[in-house]
């Protein structure tokens, strides 16, 4: 298939003229993001601070499409690439230090521990690489893609494959265990002390014990999950492909409250960020909102103009939300008001936020790389993309696109068409 959005940007956001003072060299900081929503919760809530004014930093143009997060350690920010190439660019700059290349295109987000960089790719292969050097240390197959982004647990790492398996593996690249499910698994596993927490396409949350090398609990969530849950203590927030947001006591195996809005209703693709008193969601109703932890009443909501498939992220009292209408949105945490906004181009990959800056990947509509500075012709280029039709097939998505149809690229690019089912998901 031509693919007809082809190029990105990687954007870091910083104060105006980088006013933030760099970290000293080191393998991790208490500001690092490592894996896909900041932490093994899976929390979605950044602990380094950003800047009250954000600006554009740099941007690093790739030769094809980001629809995967950015890890940040240290200096230097790690993405994968839907060509299957892995970056590792300086955090300061985003000059680019080494690349490598996998077996195929790469949209689960990287995961950095202890000098080593773990990602897998829609080939089916978890891939090691060294973080100083992107050199290749081993990899593992799979028999399916690999779209969910690893964690840790102890000394291993977990992730999830197409092949309806949970793995987790030693850092020397050899299978120490996994669980097979009844569907595939999209989201990363969320880590709580000696448990393993995973929502998957066979509409079931999984509480795996990884020491006994089996589940312990099983519960139907009443719909395909394609999201990663959050947690917060004995409770776990994530949404369906039902269009239902659900509260669940993961302990016991009870679902505590359940949301759906009540005018269009879509799916929930992204994962929710969570406080001690809120819960920040966002659905392919191009809607951001907030919910009371406790009840899942609804505090308040933001409209855009695309679908949210991106995963919010919290800074301080501060929500960042990237839309596919092209925006990158900053919203009062308490109220939801808008405090900010950013036209980058529409974005399916969630926001990484360390080291003072945040970094988020963007889709362009161009056949090469955009220039550092695009142009008001190019920003207001217009892009068609209509698909005659899509099916879930096997392991994953099967796309016919034509160009046909017409889309705005200033207003941001309209939703695909397709007859059987959306076309783009992002985790």
């Amino acid at each position: 298939m031509r693919r007809c959005l082809e190029a990105c940007l990687v954007v870091a956001l910083a104060g105006w003229l980088g006013a933030v003072s760099l970290l000293p060299a080191q393998e991790k900081s208490p500001g690092d993001w490592p894996v896909f929503r900041g932490d093994s919760l899976q929390t979605g809530v950044a602990v380094s601070p950003l800047p009250d004014a954000l600006a554009v930093l740099w941007t690093f143009n790739a030769p094809d499409g980001i629809e995967g997060t950015p890890a940040i350690v240290g200096q230097t920010v790690y993405v994968g690439a839907m060509d299957g190439t892995l970056y590792a660019l300086d955090l300061a700059s985003g000059k680019k230090q080494w690349q490598y290349r996998a077996e195929g295109g790469i949209k689960a987000a990287p995961a950095v521990r202890a000098g080593a960089v773990y990602v897998g790719d829609l080939a089916g292969q978890f891939h090691c690489v060294e973080a100083a050097t992107g050199k290749k240390r081993w990899s593992v197959p799979t028999k399916g893609p690999i779209l969910s982004p690893a964690n840790f647990f102890q000394d291993k790492i977990v992730f999830g494959s197409d092949d309806h398996h949970i793995y987790w593996v030693t850092p020397a690249g050899k299978v120490a265990g996994q669980v097979k499910t009844g569907g595939q698994v999209h989201g990363a596993p969320a880590v709580v002390g000696d448990r393993i927490l995973v929502g998957g396409c066979d509409k079931s949350l999984h509480v795996v014990d990884p020491i006994a090398g089996k589940r312990v609990t099983v519960l139907d969530l009443e719909g395909h999950v394609g999201a990663s849950v959050a947690v917060r203590g004995d409770h776990l927030y994530v949404g369906s492909m039902e269009n239902r947001f659900l509260a669940v006591d993961w302990k016991k195996g009870a679902i505590l409250w359940s949301y759906q809005p009540q005018r269009g209703a879509q799916p929930f693709y992204a994962s929710a960020a969570v406080t001690e008193d809120l819960v920040v969601v966002a659905s392919r109703d191009r809607c951001v909102r907030a919910l009371q932890r406790q009840t899942g009443k609804e505090i308040w909501t933001f409209a855009t103009r695309g679908r949210v498939d991106s995963s919010p992220v919290i800074v301080g009292q501060r929500v960042v939300a990237a839309s596919l209408d092209g925006h990158l949105y900053v919203l009062d945490l308490t109220r939801g008001t808008e405090l900010a906004r950013f036209d980058l181009g529409a974005m399916a990959g969630s926001p990484a936020v360390g080291g003072g800056r945040l970094v988020v990947g963007t889709v362009r509509g161009a056949s090469s790389p955009a220039t550092r500075h695009p142009s008001p012709a190019t920003r207001h280029e217009r892009i068609f993309f209509r698909a005659d039709w899509a099916d879930l097939h096997g392991s994953g998505w099967r796309l016919k696109a034509s160009r046909a149809g017409m889309a705005d690229w200033a207003a941001g690019p309209r939703l695909p068409r397709a007859s059987a089912a959306d076309l783009r998901t992002s985790y």
